[in-house]
């Protein structure tokens, strides 16, 4: 069962990649998104570093300096390339990082015919999530890099991501008590999950469907990138400071709105599920129609009661430790707890997230200013 897991996660990897030209393994446009190349070798390397070196006492280092050019963060293997860096990697060659690819599978898949304790599993099942999360982060990353290109060229005639999806009409009431949250369930988890505990919530009620491009274009026609009455002051700088005035991606084109997909540039649908905004937008758009966004306690104990999985939701949740939250020691306990500092709590699953990937009690993060992810809006009262 972990073995056919293995194969099929570390496949999927190489076959988002296999619409790529060679010149589209390379770039870096800006610090947060990493080369297709280097995701490939990292969620290699996770493999080599985490599992081979420690429980394979004859597994030989396929390069020694691949430890320096892909660890992403962990301290606790040694130092690393400048995150700003990971673009100029010129050397080791796309082929080279296949090879890599090959070389740790073929030791992975020697490792994986064999009985494994409970803790050596465990660890591995934590690889192929981190791998999938770097599935969805190649993606992301890679419409970036695209995105930034003036010829706004197509990855994949089939592969829009933003085309036009059901949405559920209608609010979903939470009524005022005592809710339990957090991971209970048997299977996978992250760390940040666990610590199952009791929340109290004021009756409230969440929206059933996301915010659409129709409803944020009246936002925008309203003049609210120009009204600092709906912004955070935070949010009001920044808007000023990078000049905002759309969601990334949306041009502005004779007069009607497009947007760059990976099927290429495309008219907004105003029927479609808004994508591509930052917290900052999330919060003024909410202030605008006189709602908010709903915390993620109200997210999850609406979650059995609603569809999602469109768009990564903001809540109005600062990333923090739950009750009891410990972290696991060595590199493993870096995966987490560490980035728990000036981070907003989103919910849910994109459109991107690889098949596997998602719960009702996900705790992704970002920054509040970050955009290139599918992010999207539910409001809440």
């Amino acid at each position: 069962m972990l073995h056919q897991r293995y194969r099929e996660v570390r496949q999927y990897t190489c076959q988002l990649c296999r619409p790529l030209k060679i010149e589209d393994y390379i770039p870096q446009p800006v610090e947060f998104a990493s080369p297709p190349k280097w995701h490939l070798a990292h969620t290699t390397w996770f493999f080599e570093q985490m599992v081979l070196l420690p429980y394979c006492p004859d597994y030989t280092l396929y390069d020694r300096d691949f430890n320096y050019l892909f660890n992403s963060y962990y301290n606790n293997v040694g130092d690393r390339i400048v995150r700003t860096h990971r673009g100029s990697i010129t050397r080791p060659g796309v082929e080279e990082v296949y090879a890599y690819r090959k070389y740790v599978d073929g030791a992975m898949e020697q490792l994986l015919s064999q009985p494994l304790d409970e803790d050596l599993s465990a660890l591995i099942v934590l690889g192929l999530h981190h791998e999938q999360q770097h599935q969805e982060l190649l993606i992301t990353d890679l419409k970036y890099a695209l995105g930034d290109n003036p010829i706004f060229p197509v990855y994949r005639e089939d592969f829009n991501l933003l085309a036009r999806a059901g949405r559920d009409s209608g609010r979903l009431p939470i009524a005022e008590g005592v809710y339990e949250v957090g991971f209970a369930e048997e299977g996978f988890c992250y760390d940040n999950e666990l610590g199952r505990h009791k929340v109290y919530l004021e009756a409230c009620t969440v929206d059933k469907g996301l915010v659409t491009n129709g409803e944020y274009l009246e936002f925008m026609a309203a003049g609210a990138y120009e009204k600092f009455d709906y912004w955070l002051d935070e949010g009001w700088s920044w808007v000023n400071r990078e000049s905002i005035r759309a969601p990334l991606y949306w041009h502005r084109i004779d007069g009607e709105w497009h947007h760059y997909t990976l099927a290429g540039l495309q008219p907004v649908d105003p029927e479609g599920i808004l994508g591509h905004v930052s917290f900052y937008e999330a919060a003024a758009y909410a202030e605008w129609r006189g709602r908010r966004l709903p915390t993620e306690f109200e997210w999850e104990v609406a979650a059995p009661d609603m569809e999602w999985g469109q768009r990564w939701e903001w809540t109005n949740s600062a990333y923090l430790p739950y009750p009891r939250f410990n972290k696991a020691p060595g590199a493993v306990g870096e995966y987490n707890g560490k980035f728990m500092v000036n981070q907003m709590v989103l919910r849910g699953a994109s459109i991107a997230t690889s098949p596997g990937h998602s719960r009702s009690t996900y705790r992704n993060f970002f920054h509040p200013d970050a955009r290139w992810q599918y992010t999207g809006i539910r409001l809440a009262q």
